[in-house]
């Protein structure tokens, strides 16, 4: 087991990470840059190294400073968090390199699954269905209209290497494909290593249902359950639930079974989510494999019991998993609400120092953050703060329980989006769980 970990990241995540090598016994080394100075996983780790300014290229994505730091404090191993480095190929080679375990997938399921076609043709060899699209990279305009109009409109522009909601365009009609494919095209040579853009049919009425999957280096390999991500804006998240409403025990198992089935299909280990599309009669489609740990694995945790982050340090460590699949129980229902600093009408972001904070509190609730009275929100990172996740014996009281924290959930000094997760608890579609892609399009 290792001794000590840096956690290469910042934020609630790499709060939470420290809370569990703690629970562990592991020691723990935090870094930041010049502008989190203050922040909690500085106060909280054994360890912190300053990696360098404000700007994130500087410092959370700067490869030097973070491994300098490994070696200066004598951590053997890095945890990524969910940040930029748990999916960046380059880094995970240079900790290779450098003889440092990566907490994290290996290089070769990371590059398998960074190329979205690659894993849309491994899903397919495993018997399970994909969303109906071209299957290489398009580069000429004629040849994108052409799969257009095959598939029929509306249609869903992707970048192969995408990520963040880089390059994905909806194109309701094909008067406008031509220069949105244009733009996105555009968009995947900005922003994307792999540049590159591919046309899927657009599910209208699909919901976002994913599994959390574990898997030791013995091809061992469990699932611990589904979460709903529907709730989205921008391809963002804004509300995670699990189980999925309305998904019945028989359809559960199945998709379960072919999460599992794919990694091992693949030779993976580590942990990841297999993503579906979940139609309205109940067929789904394989969509994406994260290879990191996600922001809203606290829902699964809540419903399962299960410490997420141990297990994924204990694979890492070469250990064996803990639990069959048989062991794994969902008990009730969970909701997790993203607290974002940001204007709940405008959306635009929000910074400034938290002149109160109280949480709440009381039977099943649980808040994952940094924040605390007096901490400065700075506007050079993500914007999300909090993550308020609620459980309940059924998914009714789980939303009570819900729109109870909320309200008591103070934050002053800045904007949040608790107004927001409180007018879509109390939204009558989402309570009776009538929830797709189309959802935040009605709330807005």
């Amino acid at each position: 087991m290792f001794e000590k970990v840096l956690i290469a990241d910042r934020g609630e995540i790499a709060v939470r990470i420290i809370y569990s090598l703690k629970e562990m016994g592991i020691r723990t080394v935090a870094v930041y840059s010049e502008a989190d100075r203050e922040s909690l996983p500085v106060i909280l780790a054994d360890e912190a190294v300053c990696i360098g300014p404000a700007d994130i290229k500087q410092s959370y994505l700067n490869f030097a400073s973070i491994l300098s730091a490994a070696h200066v404090t004598g951590a053997r191993a890095i945890h990524p968090g969910y940040g930029p480095l748990a999916e960046n190929l380059e880094f995970v080679e240079a900790c290779v390199d450098d003889g440092i375990t990566f907490i994290g997938s290996s290089v070769d399921s990371m590059t398998l699954m960074a190329d979205k076609l690659a894993a849309k043709h491994a899903a397919r060899s495993c018997g399970i269905p994909v969303v109906p699209g071209s299957t290489h990279v398009i580069e000429g305009d004629r040849e994108a209209l052409e799969v257009a109009d095959e598939l029929g409109f509306p249609v869903i522009l992707k970048a192969v290497g995408g990520g963040g909601g880089r390059g994905i365009k909806v194109v309701a009609d094909r008067v406008d494909f031509l220069d949105t494919f244009y733009l996105a095209k555009q968009e995947t040579k900005d922003y994307l290593k792999k540049p590159g853009i591919y046309v899927e049919k657009y599910l209208e009425n699909a919901r976002h249902v994913e599994f959390q999957i574990l898997c030791d280096h013995t091809q061992h390999a469990i699932h611990l359950g589904d979460r709903d991500c529907t709730i989205q804006r921008r391809y963002q998240k804004i509300i995670e639930e699990s189980p999925a409403a309305g998904v019945d025990d028989e359809l559960r198992r199945e998709m379960g079974r072919a999460a599992v089935n794919f990694v091992k299909s693949v030779g993976y280990s580590g942990i990841g989510t297999v993503e579906y599309l979940l139609m309205p009669d109940d067929s789904y489609y394989f969509s994406e494999m994260n290879t990191r740990i996600q922001v809203e694995h606290t829902v699964t945790e809540m419903v399962t019991g299960l410490d997420v982050v141990k297990q994924q340090v204990l694979i890492a460590a070469g250990g064996d998993l803990e639990y069959g699949q048989d062991d794994i129980v969902l008990r009730g229902h969970g909701i997790e609400c993203r607290i974002m600093a940001e204007d709940p009408i405008r959306f635009t972001p929000s910074s400034g120092r938290i002149n109160q904070y109280i949480p709440p509190g009381g039977p099943g609730v649980r808040v994952d953050s940094a924040v605390f009275c007096g901490a400065f929100i700075n506007p050079y990172y993500d914007s999300l703060i909090a993550k308020l996740i609620v459980s309940a014996p059924d998914r009714p009281r789980a939303i009570r329980r819900m729109k109870r924290a909320l309200d008591s959930f103070i934050i002053d000094g800045i904007e949040t989006s608790i107004p927001m997760c409180v007018k879509i608890m109390n939204d009558q579609q989402f309570m009776r769980g009538y929830v797709d892609g189309s959802f935040i399009n009605h709330y807005l």
